[in-house]
């Protein structure tokens, strides 16, 4: 019997996972990926690379993707809290341009599968995070993709944050809501809208 409990996203290719967390009074233990359990779900995703990074409060990383070799991604938090995101840009697709958000912490552990044609962000809601995810594809030089993380066409309700859209991606004037600035990479910051970019 599988030991995680699977939810579908209100997108199809979005899937939220929570695992079984067997804990006592020494702390606790859990299984953050298992093959047959995923293979009960039909989730068949073959992961080649374990990633990991630290980002501080106000720290927005996306929206990324791969054009040529699309990564299928699990991520998971395992300290503080992100808001995590995927915009579908799979242009056959129903739900092109519609986003789905999730907060992941390293409380609650859920995990967040992302398919390939995605997507892919997160806002860092707590003074610190480290974010950790498997990919089902390398990371290729020269594939990245981006587009902007405040496109209206999308509308992405980032939590806590506030500032007003000036018709680019640059992160001037946003803050969350205790003050902390909005904190974007200088590329980041340059990515065009939905209209102007890449589709699967």
């Amino acid at each position: 019997m599988a030991q995680i409990k699977v939810t579908k996203a209100p997108i199809e290719g979005l899937y939220v996972i929570e695992p079984a967390v067997h804990g006592d009074s020494r702390g606790y233990f859990m299984e953050t990926y298992n093959q047959n359990d995923m293979h009960e779900f039909g989730l068949d995703m073959v992961f080649v690379q374990d990633n990991q990074s630290m980002s501080t409060k106000g720290v927005l990383r996306g929206l990324h993707f791969q054009k040529e070799f699309p990564q299928g991604k699990l991520v998971r938090v395992v300290r503080g809290s992100v808001f995590d995101v995927a915009v579908d840009l799979r242009e056959n697709s129903e739900s092109y341009g519609k986003w789905f958000g999730v907060e992941l912490t390293a409380e609650n552990k859920k995990q967040f599968y992302i398919s390939e044609g995605f997507a892919h962000g997160f806002l860092v809601l707590s003074d610190e995070a480290e974010f950790c995810y498997k990919v089902t594809d390398f990371y290729h030089p020269g594939d990245e993709g981006g587009m902007a993380w405040n496109d209206p066409a999308i509308g992405i309700e980032w939590p806590t944050l506030q500032g007003e859209y000036k018709g680019t991606a640059s992160g001037e004037g946003y803050t969350l809501a205790d003050g902390t600035p909005l904190n974007l990479s200088d590329k980041d910051q340059k990515w065009g809208t939905l209209a102007e970019t890449f589709h699967f």
